[in-house]
């Protein structure tokens, strides 16, 4: 949003606008704006922010209340996208809304904001969450918002990340903050054919890179 006020009241999260050139770069296609911090400024900057990825074409997954599934159709697959902010909204109904769209793509891709932070392994109720989703039909599980990476886990004929850890973000005080992972994920047609972890650095500040 415009000028990005300070409040003085908590943790609060802002970009200005001509950061949106940065994604364009890399190239993004579709992003979740399913977390805790979305809302920080309220709804019209949320309405701002969906506005913006809108006039550069990208694709965007909206907040856990809304739910509704995003597509996108790549090399003649139909990829929907699922997104939810568990912790903001904790009951969210995700196997229900799996269940409600897995009919209408190729390809489920769950994107969970979800955990506790700095932990490195993945709490009960994400494992649950994550194996219940897969076996609704969901291909892919995202996760984030720990800070700090997690697990994969291959279950049945899905993906599970648990945690991807941090990307263009400024928590330099401690290695493993400053650690993240990408991943290049090959179908064939509708299924998984194989995939491959991608480790990032983030060097000075806020700055991603291929890990040596």
């Amino acid at each position: 949003m415009e000028n990005c006020p300070t409040t003085g009241t908590g943790m609060i999260f802002c970009a200005r606008p001509e950061a949106i050139e940065g994604l364009k770069f890399a190239g993004f296609d579709v992003l979740s704006l399913a977390n805790n911090h979305i809302l920080n400024y309220g709804q019209g900057s949320l309405e701002q922010t969906q506005s913006i990825l809108s006039s550069s074409n990208i694709l965007y997954s909206p907040l856990s209340s809304s739910n509704n599934i995003t597509m996108k159709q790549f090399n003649n697959v139909n990829y929907g996208f699922l997104s939810f902010d568990l912790v903001t909204y904790p009951n969210a109904q995700v196997i229900e809304k799996v269940k409600e769209n897995i009919s209408k793509v190729d390809v489920l891709i769950v994107s969970l904001h979800w955990g506790a932070e700095y932990q490195k392994e993945p709490n009960t109720h994400q494992r649950q969450l994550a194996r219940q989703a897969v076996d609704a039909g969901a291909k892919i599980v995202l996760g984030h918002h720990p800070h700090v990476t997690q697990p994969v886990e291959s279950y049945g004929s899905g993906l599970i990340f648990y945690s991807l850890g941090n990307f263009v973000f400024d928590q330099p005080w401690s290695t493993e903050t400053k650690k993240g992972q990408m991943t290049k994920i090959i179908f064939e047609g509708k299924d998984i054919k194989s995939y491959e972890l991608i480790p990032i650095y983030i060097h000075d500040f806020c700055q991603p890179q291929l890990s040596q």
